[in-house]
């Protein structure tokens, strides 16, 4: 069988009893590892004031990691717009690209832009809509925001993360002044010429990323750019997502025809019972993102099986937890191989989260080599 791309999706995350700089060299052995083991490319997330998470700024880790390494591509997953302004982006990753040319990705998305959006969710219950399967596929219920909007880190975000009255641009006019600075079309509101320096006669592959059929979903479409949907993040709107990317789409000097990559939370080991012991800590983490907090260091399996659990608890984390695939390389492919089929992914970029750096990189060595045997 023939095999789409397979990539990775990086958090740089802080293990329990680690350190954030023991995550970030974690990371970049990562990278040299998962440049061996033949993945397509390597994305770093940006995320930010969350303990268990040191991957807040990838501008800088893409960088290093294009510096460590010779071949991959290497890229944003994504940048956090409403945190930036085009010229920013286009002039750190306009000079990532100048140093490393044609092995950058420069992926966005509408994260920083969203906060007022998730605070008038709040009083808003989730569509309703049960579990099912489609095609062998899990589709959960969706996420009921309003956990997140009540949460008061929302409002830390937004103090700490955005100038005082700063206001993020419509999406697409952000997109279009981004790709209008790289490529020297851009026109200030009074008309004046700009471009991004770096900047001329760049390489960048320019992706968006989204989780539901909204506003990312539709720029993507109709500027005819690669479109990256959120299976792991929201596993209840990736269907829509791609749909409403495809039923968007406009041919591009970019693309001709749409093309999509769709994100999974995998771990792999040995055997099955040995890849949900290594993902035990999950369940935890995800509860601590879910209500809030921000992400908590990942813990141990033992620390995760003392983990105070209710059933509201436990109903908040289930779609999640449901959705990572988990298991022996020949469980994972199958179960990765659905994902693909189900969403006519064109690529498939894998994130996989373990306490122990040594487990980690084991589960993308074994997920490469069954990959490339197939």
């Amino acid at each position: 069988m023939t095999r789409v791309p397979l990539s990775i999706l990086d958090l740089s995350p802080v293990p329990s009893g680690g350190t954030p700089g023991q995550a970030l060299r974690d990371s970049l052995d990562l990278v040299r590892r998962a440049e061996e083991f033949g993945y397509h490319r390597y994305w770093f997330a940006e995320h930010h004031l969350a303990a268990g998470v040191a991957g807040s700024a990838p501008q800088i880790l893409i960088a290093l990691a294009a510096a460590a390494t010779s071949r991959i591509r290497v890229g944003s997953g994504a940048v956090q717009t409403g945190h930036w302004t085009p010229l920013a982006i286009a002039e750190q990753f306009a000079t990532i690209d100048a140093l490393y040319p044609g092995r950058v990705d420069l992926g966005i998305g509408r994260s920083g832009q969203r906060r007022k959006e998730i605070t008038a969710r709040a009083a808003a219950p989730p569509p309703s809509r049960e579990r099912h399967v489609v095609d062998g596929l899990l589709i959960p219920e969706p996420f009921d925001f309003r956990y997140l909007a009540t949460s008061p880190v929302v409002e830390v975000y937004q103090a700490a993360l955005q100038q005082p009255g700063a206001e993020a641009p419509q999406f697409g006019d952000l997109v279009d002044d981004l790709v209008g600075l790289l490529d020297g079309t851009y026109r200030s509101p009074a008309g004046t010429p700009a471009r991004s320096v770096p900047g001329a006669g760049h390489a960048l592959e320019l992706w968006i990323l989204g989780s539901t059929a909204g506003e990312s979903a539709r720029v993507a479409g109709e500027r005819g750019l690669p479109f990256a949907a959120n299976y792991h993040v929201s596993p209840a709107t990736v269907l829509e997502a791609v749909d409403a990317y495809r039923s968007a789409f406009k041919p591009s000097g970019v693309l001709d025809a749409p093309h999509v990559l769709v994100s999974a939370d995998v771990v792999v080991a040995g055997t099955d019972a040995e890849a949900r012991e290594l993902a035990t800590g999950y369940a935890a983490w995800v509860h601590s993102i879910w209500t809030g907090q921000g992400a908590v260091p990942f813990p141990t399996p033992q620390e995760a099986a003392a983990h105070p659990w209710d059933e509201e608890s436990r109903r908040l984390v289930k779609a999640r937890v449901d959705t990572q695939f988990t298991g022996a390389p020949a469980t994972v492919l199958e179960r990765l191989e659905t994902l693909r089929r189900v969403t006519g992914a064109d690529e498939l970029l894998v994130t996989t989260i373990t306490h122990d750096h040594a487990d980690r990189v084991r589960s993308y060595a074994l997920l490469a080599e069954a990959w490339r045997e197939g």
